[in-house]
């Protein structure tokens, strides 16, 4: 396996990284608040090339052809420099790239630009209380109305809704179609009438979790994404951009290496915590999967570059799987480490981040963090059926006929 990258590659490298020496800001740029300083870096990230690449100009963003291998390397050189690139936001991340394919040229121009600079925020509103990993059971309801949908029902577990501007959410708008149709893809402001936002405490302390409660809520009906009954179809989309999101290797290294560092500063037996062999052998363990998902990610990034991508769709299903897992045995790791300080509640600062943190009580936080993502986006065991039925075509599990 030649895992080098030609000569012309090395060369675009140098230029994307001689780009990032402007990164951290300086001057009077770098008293400006940390937002803006990010907001301005990431325009001049769009302006050279290397920043939302795949979404045309007239959108926001750089226009640029697709090329694999440039993609991959600005990643892993915006990652090791720490330099705002492409937002992973659910505006940015997730309704964008779903726009594109399936909204309509008006949605396009007004909505994408203000998702990619983050202007305009966005929440998801998928699960019910009843419909979790079999989201096709919801039951919120969209009835048409002359030209307004008004929309009825609820939502739970829509992260950031407390602070958004709007929703890419499912609601039924044929409740007699079968289960899988029927539902429509619809974007809802969040300042509507009728529309309430209830936080979700979660066990840190913090919330990042809400319910969502409709109570005749009108939106215009030019809101609905695709067609009407077909938004199983493009929640898909949406559904693959966000596993992605949660899937990322480079994320998972980093919390690997920050749990080495961990490894060597605690004391265990009057020594560094790393000269345990068994806490050497359960680095190693960790570290198998690390390396596991970082194969997969280079099949996946080899098939892309061939215009192969049919052939790891397999392993791309498997992204979410292994990285939720792997993140939750970084983490058990780490907090075993801490002894007593585990036992320390995460800082009032810390709660409502999902910022990096390596702190005894930061650790904490993402220990107990790190339980949630296993469920968003599917499910870990509803992502095992889809595998083995989809990807490796095994039988469906025995259903008992209604």
């Amino acid at each position: 396996m030649d895992l080098q990258y030609a000569p012309e590659h090395e060369e675009f490298r140098e230029s994307v990284r001689a780009f990032l020496k402007g990164w951290p800001l300086k001057g009077d740029e770098a008293e400006l608040p940390k937002e803006e300083q990010e907001s301005l870096f990431r325009q001049r990230g769009i302006d050279a090339g290397y920043v939302y690449r795949g979404v045309p100009t007239r959108y926001g963003g750089s226009g640029q052809p697709n090329d694999a291998i440039k993609d991959r390397i600005i990643r892993e050189e915006f990652y090791q420099a720490g330099a705002p690139g492409d937002l992973p936001s659910q505006g940015a991340g997730m309704l964008v790239p779903t726009l594109l394919e399936f909204g309509s040229e008006e949605q396009k121009e007004r909505y994408v630009a203000r998702a990619l600079t983050n202007t305009e925020s966005w929440c998801q509103g998928y699960s019910e209380p009843g419909s979790g990993s079999d989201l096709a059971s919801l039951q919120c309801q969209a009835r048409l109305e002359g030209d307004e949908w008004v929309l009825n029902g609820q939502k739970i577990w829509t992260s950031g809704a407390q602070r958004a501007d709007m929703m890419f959410g499912l609601f039924r708008t044929e409740p007699e179609a079968k289960k899988h149709a029927g539902i429509s893809y619809l974007l809802v402001p969040m300042d509507r009438d009728g529309i309430e936002v209830r936080p979700l405490r979660e066990m840190s302390g913090g919330f990042e979790f809400n319910e969502v409660f409709f109570t005749d809520v009108r939106i215009p009906a030019e809101n609905i994404v695709g067609e009407r009954g077909q938004g199983w179809a493009v929640s898909r989309a949406t559904l693959i951009h966000e596993r992605n999101l949660i899937g990322n290797p480079f994320m998972i290294r980093e919390a690997f290496d920050d749990l080495v560092q961990l490894a060597r500063t605690r004391i265990r037996n009057g020594r560094p915590a790393i000269e345990d062999s068994g806490v050497r052998q359960r680095l190693a363990e960790i570290e198998g999967y690390v390396r596991t998902s970082e194969t997969s990610n280079l099949l996946q990034f080899t098939a892309a570059h061939r215009g192969e991508m049919l052939t790891a769709m397999r392993p791309m299903m498997m992204n979410k799987v292994c990285s939720t897992d792997t993140t939750q045995r970084i983490m058990k790791c780490a907090y075993d480490l801490l002894g007593s300080d585990g036992l320390l509640a995460p800082l009032d600062e810390e709660l409502n981040t999902w910022s990096r943190t390596t702190t005894s009580t930061g650790w904490v936080l993402q220990y107990m963090f790190s339980m949630g993502p296993a469920i968003a986006g599917g499910a870990t065991n509803i992502q095992l059926n889809i595998i083995g039925e989809r990807g490796y075509g095994l039988p469906r599990d025995l259903r008992k006929p209604f």
